[in-house]
């Protein structure tokens, strides 16, 4: 008989990117169980934590201090304490803190497990209406307009369907930049996923350089990308 795989000690838990009530039946009861949770920000998670009636001992676990952190997180796991880990909204990893801890698990033999749930990326990606499959993901634009126009060239030339998230102070100069790149592509504009002004904008880049540079963009956006509607 082959051993059984241990049980998990990590547990990397997706969290809603605006609705409350998108937090899974197996999240809660998974954050409901362990003994530590580690958080992106503590003062966010704790609304949702409140809201939820979650009570537990809560860590800080954010791109600054995971140097640090990760050894301390490895460290309880190994003594046998059970922890979960969640970031400000939607999954671990993606855009968010957990990849360096996955890692480390891996190199510590820690058992993990990651749970499935709400994400950003495959809502806009499903919602967008643009092909689906295959895509690319390159999380947030570039903050400098040369490395951001770069960016957006290569996503014209993939092939295929390209997100990302853009500030909202930044959306006009992107769209304004791919207007001047391509300003026939198709791409899909999706504000506020989930939350109460929720919308989605799709066409040709000028056009809709023209509907954002009327109002100032205010929000969370994703921007996705369709190459193959130049073809």
């Amino acid at each position: 008989m082959p051993d059984e795989p241990a049980a998990p000690s990590i547990f990397f838990v997706p969290t809603p990117i605006g609705n409350l009530a998108d937090m899974t039946l197996r999240g809660i009861d998974t954050l409901k169980s362990v003994d530590l949770i580690a958080c992106e920000d503590t003062r966010h998670s704790r609304k949702l934590l409140k809201h939820y009636e979650i009570d537990k001992a809560l860590t800080s676990l954010h791109d600054h201090n995971e140097s640090r952190k990760i050894p301390e997180i490895i460290a309880k796991a190994q003594s046998g304490d059970r922890i979960a880990v969640i970031s400000d909204a939607g999954t671990p990893c993606l855009s968010d803190p957990g990849y360096r801890l996955i890692r480390a698990c891996i190199e510590n033999s820690i058992s993990y497990e990651v749970l499935p749930g709400p994400s950003a990326v495959t809502t806009a990606l499903v919602a967008s209406g643009l092909p689906p499959l295959p895509f690319t993901f390159g999380g947030f634009l570039p903050y400098k307009k040369g490395k951001r126009r770069r960016e957006l060239e290569a996503a014209l030339q993939r092939g295929h369907t390209s997100l990302y998230f853009e500030s909202p102070h930044r959306l006009v100069s992107t769209l304004e930049i791919l207007s001047e790149l391509e300003p026939q592509v198709h791409i899909s504009i999706l504000k506020e996923l989930t939350k109460k002004f929720e919308n989605m904008y799709g066409g040709q880049t000028v056009k809709l350089l023209g509907t954002f540079t009327d109002r100032e963009p205010r929000g969370e956006f994703v921007l996705a990308i369709d190459p193959t509607s130049l073809s």
